[in-house]
């Protein structure tokens, strides 16, 4: 199974977001024992510097990038993509860039919180209570 996982989830885990933590945390669990292939946007690691940047000095900085490239593969983000997530009218057009990278790697679910966001989108969104009912 392969999955592309929205910025929130990353974030639930690095914030220790306490609502959310724990199950995001077992997503990570799944990619990097690699039962479940596990993607993320390009766009997702500046998005992330850019939320935690008041919290992150360099090094940490650093280690976050080396640790989620360990576990998760980064989807390049192409100039292709662009046009087509306008192309999809949805609300946010950051929901609509990680749809679009999620049809093109063929992930079979973009695993999110925020549900609502992706009822555009071709691959299907999944919470992560519904990945581990899946998998």
């Amino acid at each position: 199974m392969k999955i592309l996982i929205d910025t929130n989830i990353i974030l639930d885990v690095l914030c220790n977001r306490k609502d959310f933590v724990e199950d995001s945390l077992k997503v990570f669990k799944l990619c990097e024992a690699e039962h479940i292939t596990g993607c993320i946007s390009a766009l997702t690691v500046p998005n992330i510097m850019y939320i935690m940047r008041k919290e992150l000095d360099a090094e940490h900085a650093k280690k976050i990038l080396t640790a989620l490239t360990a576990i998760f593969s980064v989807v390049d983000l192409r100039a292709s993509d662009l046009t087509k997530a306008a192309d999809l009218n949805f609300f946010d057009y950051e929901n609509a860039l990680q749809s679009v990278s999620a049809t093109r790697i063929k992930a079979d679910y973009i695993v999110t919180r925020n549900i609502k966001a992706f009822k555009k989108s071709i691959v299907p969104a999944i919470s992560p209570a519904e990945l581990f009912e899946r998998f």
